[in-house]
Formats: C-alpha cells, structure tokens, sequence
C-alpha cells in the first residue's frame, strides 16, 4: 500500500486490522507492504476483508480516511475427489438386459468449481467389469452383460472411482465400493431329487395320518421356490392325498381311506411338483413343473373283528316266550389268518340281564320277560373278540324294539265323579269320561263303551258314545232328591278293539246335589237339605268363625291369668338376684318352732327343766363344750339370755350357721360366705348344692329350692 502523502522521508505509518492482520497478514509500516505469515486454505476460508490506515509516526494522526480492501484467495487443485455416501449397496433382478439401472453414485470436490478443472470430476470403473458400465459424467451404474444368473453369482464387487481435472493426467482420484446382489426370479422349474419313491405301510393306520415325504428342490427361492404337489395318476387316487408343508416345502402323502391289506397290498402313484408363482418372461425356459412315481406297499396287520353292519336294529314281541331268538350279529376276521370270533354282551349295557347270546353263532335270545309298557326299547352292545388274540375287540350297539301285544284293559283316565242335580232335566249331560289304555294299537284306540248286561235297563241313566272317544251319561228322568237316595254306582264296561279284546268296568259315582237355578251344585247331603230357608253357605261360614275367634279369645284369657296366679321360683340355679323373697312358713323353715317357756323362764328352780334344742348338726367331730353353768335363783330372764349369747359367741367349735352376721356389707366376715355370690363365684359348670341339706333346719328351705332348681334341668 502506498500514499500519495509519503514523500519518502519515513514520517509516515502504515496500519493494517481487519480479518487476520497481524496473525496471517501483516504490514510494513514504512513501506506499506503486505505479507501473508501462514499458508492459506481455501477452502477454509477463500476471502479476507481488511482496513489500511497512513498516519503520522510522530503524532498517530491520519493522514488520511481509512481504506479497506479484499483478499481473495486463489484455487488450486489442491482437494481429491470423496464419495462421502460410500460405500453403497445396490440390487438389480437377475437375467436382467443389458444397460439395465442399477444405481447412481456421487463424489465431491471441495475444490472451487468456477477456477480451473480442479472441480470436473470424470468416474471410471476399475473392478466390475464386464458385468457392469458406469456413466463418465452421470455416474449411473448399469448392467453391462446378459443373463446374470443368480444360482451361478449372487454378489458382485464393483470399484468406482472419480477423478478431478476432467480425467487428466495429474488430476486426483477417490475410489468408493458398491456391493451388487442379483435378486431372483422365477426361472428355474422344481426337480425331484430321484424319479421313483418307495413308501410302506400299516394297513390299519390312522386316517389322515402321513406314511411319507417327498420334494421337489427348487434352485430359486423364497415366492419363486413355492410348489404345489398333485396326484395326477394312480390306481390310489382316492385312497391318498399329498400336501405342500409350507416351512419346508416337502410334500407330504397322507391316507385318506382305510387300508385293507388283504384287499389291495400296493399302490403306485405319481405325484407332480408345480411352482406357484410363474413369471411370463421366462415362459420359454419351462415347464416349470416335475414329476415323480411312488410305490406304496400295504403291510398286514392283526385287525380287530369286523361285523357286517355298523348297527343293528331287531324287534320282538313283549309277550315272546323265553330263549326264543330275537335275531343274529356276524362278524369275521378280516385278516388272513381268520381267527374264530366269540361273542358276548356288554352287561353295563344289560344291567338286568333281561339278553343272552350264543357266542358261537351271534344269536340274541330272550332271558326275561319283556313288557313294552314298562321299556320300549333296550340298547344293549355286542362285543365281538377273536379267540387267538383276546386284545382284538370290537363293539356293535343292538337296538332292541318290543312290539305292542294288546295286554292292557282300558280303564278310566282317572277317578271320575258326577253330580246331579235335584232339578236336572231329562237327557240332560251329567258327566262325560274318557278311557285310557297303556298298550299302543297300530291303528290307533277305539272304546267301547256299554253298562253290565244287568244294568242295561237302569231306569234312572243311559250313556252316550262320541265321536271323540269319550262317553257321556245322560239322566233319563228328572225329580231326584237327596232325600230318596243321595248316591248312585253306575258300573261300566270299557272294551278296546284289540286281538284279542280287553275290557274292564269302572264304577261312575253319581251324588244328586242342591244347585242353584243356573245348574250350579250348592250342597251334596242330606243335612245341608234342612237347614232353615234363608240361611246360605256364607252366613254359615260367618258364624262358625265367630265361634271360633271367640273360643280363642277365652283360651288366651284363662291362659293369662293362670301364668298371674303362678308363684314367683326360681326355677334355675343361675337365675340368682338380690331379691327379697318371701316365706309364709314361720320360724324361718327351723323345726325348733317351739319358743321359750315365758313362765318357765321366770321360775329360777325350773330353769333346768326346760326342753333341749332338736337342731341336726352337721355329722362333724368338734371339741367337747364345756358344760352350762346352772342359773342361780333369782337370776332375771334378760340376763340369762345375755349369758348364754355371750357362750355361744365364744364357743370354738359352734358351726357357721349359729353365727350372727351384720349385713352392712353383705358378704364380709361370713364363716358360711354370703349366700346371694354364690353365683358369682361359679361358672356355667353343673353345681351341687347337695350340703346344704347338711347345714340344719335353718337351711332346709333354701336346700329344697335348689334342688328344685336341679331337677328342672335335669327334666
């Protein structure tokens, strides 16, 4: 940089800021020239903006107004090529034509694309040849060879490479790799592996079960390898059948009806393998199926017996004699050893035992007696067992239907009673019956109908048959009255039209009633017939609740005032309170009842002659008593008294119950307890209280009410 101010004599300053001065540029002060201290990238920055300044060196005044200027970096091919996608993978179908797409590739060049060729990029392959071109400019990858066939290589390795300059020498190069796999397509037909199959098995084998698998190997795969197999010939078409397995692709051959070895003992088939997706392009390498033979071998095997019919169906008469035969089941063995067949009969299918069977012919004869009325049909099964190998059995159901025999007289359907009115019309209905019978005409039932040869000119009813089978009584005459008779037995003949005939008589009760004068029956005897005109059934009904609610009433009452009147006991031992009870008996239940001798008291010189107590003590050992002290003469009664309460306190070996007790609180210092916790000290157990009999007079009251008490629980 230089200013037209600068005359050359040093006084003046070159300044330089900007972008990178002083770092990457800087500035000779005296002469204004730039130098650049780094090498510069372009690509890492291609411009530079900075600010020139001249000022004076003395005083670092301008000169002049800043300037500020660019540096713009030059391009050189200083950059390769870089496939940064890379490396690619790419697919094309095989057998493809030629110059068919396979992808497209991309390189860049960071180098500047305007300066120069060191941006133009030409690509080239240099491993892929001759299977696949490439676009110099475009980079597009196509298929260069024919008829690539997957079976034969499925993976291609192709190398690109990109190179700047426009392909020049001294131009740089990137290389990238692209990995190309041939997709498949249907054109290759499915091959059996050998031409001729060879299969055995059991005769008796499971329908639907597989005797054998066959494939057809296909060298194309996943949609393109699917295959169908076919039965297309044979003289066992119908016996077998043959199924693709869709996880394999084996065909598998299966039975569909059963086998008999001794009937056919081989088969030959031929199957064919077809693929099930065709692709029309390839049409012409067909067909794209194949075909194989099989030889199937039936092997024998011990068969169970074989009857001649899934089911039998016999019918006998219920009224057949015993051990006559009802019908025959056969059966054989199919094998060819034919082992000789025993038959029997399920007993839990003939419970009663009411069959039997020859087990040499089959023959179902009659053991019981049949009664259609009670079973009409018996299910019973036969079992057919081979005598050489007990393990062979089979089973047959036998339906047994008994036939109808006409042994069954009809009879009423049920026990039919009539009414008749006092004031019933001639030929008036009184009662229509119907018959039943339990037998079962082939034709359906017929009655006859008719009164006993003695009753045919009965001068009070006559009977009717209808068209419905049934039977109507008529009244011939009117004016009955209960009063002359109240019943009448009409006997009647019921006879079927079976072979033979089956009659029975049945008695028809016939009541003659009152009946209102709409034929409504009121009363049927003959008390009902003199009550007071006037009085109907509902008053009747009335009055007899009346007594009846009346007659309770009174039954209360007296039950009442009977529970008032009872005395209050305690009937259980635990039903202890603090009550006070009181006893009409004087003297506290003692049997001292005899009190002291006023007179006897106040004579001193018989004051030893007065009777002794009778209290029973207790059967106890005391101490001896020291023995009374006799009254002097002249002594008072009160003090006498006072003297003997005084001895008695202090005698030691006084029972409990002659102690005085103060019931302040009750209970405390009692030798005997307090009688009312005798509750509470005893739990819901049993108690005795036997001893209280054993304590004296005194306690034989309360002794007695216990044991009352006692034997109500016992009771």
């Amino acid at each position: 940089l230089h200013t037209d101010l600068d005359p050359g004599s040093s006084k003046i300053k070159y300044i330089l800021s900007g972008d990178g001065a002083g770092t990457i540029f800087v500035i000779n002060d005296k002469t204004g020239d730039i130098h650049a201290m780094k090498r510069l990238d372009r690509e890492e920055k291609a411009e530079y903006t900075l600010t020139a300044q001249a000022v004076d060196r003395d005083t670092n005044q301008p000169l002049e107004p800043p300037s500020e200027f660019i540096i713009k970096v030059q391009d050189i091919n200083d950059n390769a090529p870089e496939f940064v996608e890379g490396p690619y993978h790419a697919t094309v179908p095989e057998m493809s034509v030629v110059g068919t797409f396979v992808t497209k590739v991309t390189a860049t060049d960071a180098d500047d694309p305007v300066y120069g060729n060191s941006a133009k990029l030409v690509y080239s392959i240099l491993e892929g040849q001759p299977y696949f071109s490439i676009e110099p400019h475009t980079a597009i990858i196509k298929t260069a060879l024919p008829n690539m066939d997957r079976e034969a290589k499925e993976e291609y390795f192709v190398v690109i490479q990109a190179k700047d300059m426009g392909g020049h020498m001294g131009g740089l190069s990137g290389t990238t790799t692209v990995t190309i796999t041939l997709t498949d397509v249907n054109d290759n037909p499915p091959k059996f592996a050998q031409s001729l199959y060879h299969f055995s098995v059991m005769e008796d084998v499971a329908l639907g079960e597989p005797i054998g698998r066959v494939k057809a190997n296909d060298l194309d795969i996943g949609e393109n390898a699917k295959s169908s197999y076919d039965i297309i010939e044979g003289d066992g078409m119908d016996i077998f059948e043959i199924t693709t397995d869709a996880q394999t692709q084996d065909g598998i051959i299966r039975v569909r009806k059963p086998l008999d070895f001794e009937t056919k003992k081989s088969y030959t088939l031929k199957v064919e393998a077809a693929n099930i997706h065709i692709d029309p392009r390839f049409l012409s390498g067909g067909p794209f199926k194949d075909t194989a033979t099989m030889k199937i071998v039936v092997e024998d095997a011990d068969e169970p017996p074989v009857f001649s019919s899934p089911t039998y169906l016999l019918e006998v008469h219920e009224n057949a004699a015993l051990n006559s035969v009802l019908g025959q089941v056969t059966a054989h063995d199919p094998d060819v050893s034919s082992s000789p067949i025993r038959f029997s009969i399920d007993r839990h299918t003939d419970l009663e035992r009411q069959f039997n069977i020859n087990a040499e012919d089959g023959k179902i004869t009659l053991a019981t007696p049949l009664d259609r009325e009670t079973s009409t049909w018996h299910n019973i099964t036969i079992v057919a067992t081979e005598t050489r190998n007990h393990s062979q059995v089979s089973r047959v159901p036998v339906a047994i239907k008994v036939l109808d025999v006409n042994d069954n007289a009809p009879e009423f359907a049920s026990e039919h009673e009539a009414f008749l009115c006092e004031n019933g019309k001639p030929g008036q209905v009184i009662q229509i019956v119907s018959a039943v019978d339990k037998d079962d005409p082939k034709n359906g039932h017929y009655f006859l109908y008719s009164l006993l040869p003695e009753m045919v000119n009965n001068p009070n009813f006559t009977i009717k048959k209808n068209e419905d089978n049934t039977l109507s009584i008529l009244a011939k005459h009117s004016g009955f009255s209960r009063q002359k008779q109240e019943v009448y037995l009409l006997p009647i003949v019921i006879s079927d039209s079976g072979t033979p005939p089956m009659s029975s008589t049945s008695t028809l009760t016939i009541r003659v009633c009152g009946c209102s004068s709409d034929g409504i029956v009121q009363s049927c005897n003959v008390e009902a017939y003199v009550l007071p005109i006037g009085l109907s059934m509902g008053a009747l009904i009335a009055i007899l609740a009346c007594i009846i609610l009346l007659l309770v009433i009174v039954v209360l009452f007296v039950t009442l005032r009977r529970h008032k009147n009872e005395p209050l006991i305690i009937k259980d031992d635990e039903d202890v309170r603090e009550n006070i009870i009181r006893y009409d008996d004087e003297g506290g239940g003692e049997e001292d009842t005899e009190a002291f001798d006023i007179a006897t008291l106040q004579n001193p010189d018989g004051i030893n002659g007065f009777l002794p107590r009778k209290d029973i003590k207790p059967d106890l050992q005391f101490m001896p008593r020291q023995g009374l002290a006799p009254v002097p003469n002249g002594v008072d009664v009160d003090e006498f008294i006072n003297v003997r309460l005084h001895e008695a306190d202090n005698d030691p070996t006084a029972p409990p119950y002659d102690s005085i007790q103060i019931y302040g609180y009750e209970g405390k210092g009692s030798a005997a307890g307090s009688l009312s916790s005798l509750e509470s000290s005893t739990s819901d157990s049993d108690q005795n209280f036997d001893y209280l009999s054993e304590w004296g007079p005194r306690f034989k009251r309360l002794g007695e009410l216990y044991s009352v008490g006692e034997s109500d629980k016992e009771t």
